[in-house]
């Protein structure tokens, strides 16, 4: 003690040496490395989910479209989307909006189009004809970083799934790829 009663500060109280805050920052860089690949495999993961997830919706409201308005599958997507509070032919609100609007979701693109021809008679209400057939795909916007895998689908219902992430370009292709369990 000195003369006014306190104490001297010794080195070891004055703060953290540079050895001990590089060993600090080195264990939470380690840290850092093991947790970020999972956490982007975690992403990835449910992007993938949530592609399945929306082409099965989408499959869904297809299905729907075709028994209510009698025009065959929607001729688009947006067709099948909409904001409001009634449905129409033009409109049926049946799948997201953001799907349906901006075709990407989730780091997936989703892309849809008519197969087998236009319905002859269009239904009173309906500005465009649907479509007897289509093929709906959703493929990872950046392959390895978004998703690995695409998906598609026919009206059948069935899902495809491509590990590649290429898109299928047809019907043929997509039926020929294996089924989502």
């Amino acid at each position: 003690m000195n003369a006014l009663g306190t104490m001297k500060k010794t080195r070891r109280q004055q703060g953290f040496s540079l050895i001990e805050l590089l060993i600090v920052v080195a264990i939470i860089l380690i840290i850092a490395a093991i947790a970020i690949p999972n956490m982007l495999a975690s992403k990835k993961a449910a992007n993938q989910a949530s592609a399945v997830s929306g082409l099965r919706t989408v499959t869904s409201g297809a299905v729907s479209y075709s028994v209510t308005y009698g025009n065959g599958y929607p001729p688009t997507l947006a067709t099948l989307g909409g904001l409001g509070s009634s449905a129409t032919c033009n409109v049926a609100i049946l799948i997201d909006p953001v799907i349906a609007s901006s075709t990407q979701k989730a780091g997936y693109q989703y892309g849809y189009s008519g197969q087998g021809g236009n319905v002859v008679t269009v239904p009173a209400g309906c500005s465009t004809p649907g479509f007897n057939g289509y093929l709906l795909t959703a493929a990872p916007i950046s392959v390895g970083l978004t998703g690995n895998m695409s998906y598609c689908s026919t009206e059948q219902g069935i899902l495809y799934f491509d590990a590649s992430g290429a898109t299928a370009g047809s019907q043929g292709a997509c039926t020929a790829l294996q089924p989502v369990q």
